[in-house]
């Protein structure tokens, strides 16, 4: 059963309707008509809501649909590589800013102060790639 006519079972079963389930879920009711068409797929959070929200496993709404599947493992690539990748352009961006400035206030570069930004930068970003990863623990943890 795709995951479109098991939500859909799952939801009747109850007696809900699409807006029932929606407000439950903290989406909109075209969504879960979406889902249950097959139109578009819920991200990884909500399917576990779902799971939780129903007393089934995961295993049970994303099993026989491929294309589901394919979906969830796409996004959490997509979601590393982004992640990756925004830290570096922030500390990029922070590093510039601190440049800038440097220049202005000097008149000039002042290196012993770009430095300074350099290692300023490094040791920011250390600590928020440090507190990412903490808080994703907490979240496996939960």
């Amino acid at each position: 059963m795709l995951f479109g006519n098991k939500l859909k079972t799952e939801r009747e079963k109850r007696g809900w309707s699409q807006e029932h389930l929606a407000a439950k879920v903290h989406v909109s009711r075209q969504s879960v008509s979406k889902w249950e068409t097959g139109k578009n797929y819920p991200n990884i959070e909500v399917i576990i809501d779902l799971s939780d929200l129903f007393g089934i496993t995961i295993d049970e709404l994303l099993r026989s649909d491929g294309e589901l599947k394919e979906k969830i493992i796409q996004d959490s690539k997509g979601s590393t590589n982004l992640n990756w990748k925004s830290h570096l352009l922030s500390g990029l961006g922070i590093f510039m800013g601190i440049m800038i400035t440097s220049i202005i206030k000097h008149d000039g570069i002042d290196w012993k102060s770009i430095g300074y930004a350099a290692v300023s930068t490094a040791a920011f970003l250390y600590l928020v790639t440090l507190l990412l990863q903490g808080n994703k623990k907490s979240e496996t943890i939960r």
